[in-house]
This record gives C-alpha cells, sequence and structure tokens, in this order.
C-alpha cells in the first residue's frame, strides 16, 4: 500500500504547477523511496549528470558520499536500505558561482508525505547547509563546521554532514579531524543499521 503511495506522490510531484516545465523538457522528480527505506539522504538538489541520468548521487560527490558512508553502489541503490530525497527533485540550473540553490518551499511541500510512508526510518543524514537548516534548525547559530564536528548531539536520529563535492577541497585540508574521526563514527552507525537482524 505505501509503495502505491509514494507512486501516487511522485505522479503530484510531477503534475504540481511548478514543475511542469520540467516535465516539459522530459525530466522526473529524482528521488528513491521505499516503504522499507532504513536511511534517509537528504542532499541539495540533484546535478545535470544526475537529472539526466535518472539516477541520484550519479557524479563524483555520490562517490565520495559512498566512501564516507561505507557503502558500495549496490547497497547505495537499494531503496530498503537507503532513500534519497534531496531538497529538490530537480536540477535547480546555474548561477554565478555553482549551481541555483534548491527552492525553498519545495521540502516542505513533499519530504513529510514521503517520510510519512517510510515507518522503517532510524537515520536521516542532512548534506550541506540546506539541509540541515530544515532539518536541525536548532543548529542554525553554528557554523555548518561546527554541526558536523558537533554531529554526536543529533544521534541516533540525524547525521549532519558537509557536501561530498570536490568544490569543498578546501574545507576537507582544513578539517582533517572529520575524515579522521567523523567518517568512521558514521559508517559505524549505517553498518548497525543496514546489518541489523531482520525483524520477525
Amino acid at each position: 500500500m505505501n509503495s502505491e503511495k509514494i507512486d501516487q506522490i511522485r505522479q503530484a510531484i510531477t503534475e504540481h504547477e511548478s514543475n511542469k516545465h520540467y516535465y516539459a523538457q522530459g525530466f522526473e522528480p529524482l528521488f528513491a523511496a521505499s516503504p522499507q527505506s532504513k536511511i534517509v539522504i537528504v542532499g541539495q538538489a540533484p546535478g545535470i549528470k544526475a537529472q539526466t541520468s535518472g539516477l541520484p548521487w550519479n557524479d563524483a560527490s555520490g562517490e565520495r558520499l559512498k566512501k564516507w558512508l561505507g557503502v558500495g553502489d549496490e547497497q547505495f541503490r537499494d531503496t530498503e536500505l537507503f532513500a534519497h530525497i534531496p531538497m529538490d527533485f530537480y536540477y535547480p540550473g546555474k548561477g554565478k558561482s555553482g549551481d541555483v540553490p534548491p527552492r525553498k518551499e519545495f521540502a516542505g511541500l513533499w519530504h513529510q508525505r514521503l517520510l510519512d510512508v517510510m515507518p522503517d526510518v532510524e537515520l536521516l543524514v542532512p548534506i550541506g547547509r540546506y539541509a540541515i537548516t530544515y532539518y536541525l534548525p536548532q543548529a542554525r547559530k553554528a557554523s555548518l563546521t561546527e554541526t558536523v564536528y558537533d554531529y554526536e548531539q543529533f544521534l541516533p536520529d540525524y547525521f549532519p554532514l558537509v557536501h561530498p563535492s570536490s568544490l569543498n577541497f578546501r574545507w576537507f585540508k582544513r578539517n582533517e579531524w572529520f575524515e579522521a574521526e567523523v567518517v568512521p563514527m558514521l559508517q559505524a552507525r549505517v553498518s548497525s543499521i543496514i546489518n541489523a537482524p531482520t525483524k520477525n
């Protein structure tokens, strides 16, 4: 039944007035979810490569994210393990200094409807400033770096991350503690969820 609801939500997103110009170009809303999903990955918005391929995180950022999570592509694409619900389900276009931000109202319209039909979710991973601001409003006064550094205060339900984009290479160099200390804890949390014995 919940699978049908996800399909209905997808159709509603496709037909929504604000998304008709994407549909006219042949683009479907890019998200992946299942009623059995255990971990929800919330990124910014699909890049052009991901949107044209129809696969979330189908780029170099996705490869780095999989390494951080400690999973291979097969697990990453298994919606019974991971749901991929970005802050906007469509490529927003190019701006002066990179991709345009996701539409502010988009997540408020659709995210909770999807989360409501995924009762088995144990962890939500907000990635980058937009997702963290939306899902962890209590962290707004802190910088992104402070929020990621203090990830433990948001466990067990949330695990905030910096965006894995190569454009953040300076941040990675300045904050070597992230891969040394935070990534192993992320991998342990993910592993404990996806390798847990199946509930009867």
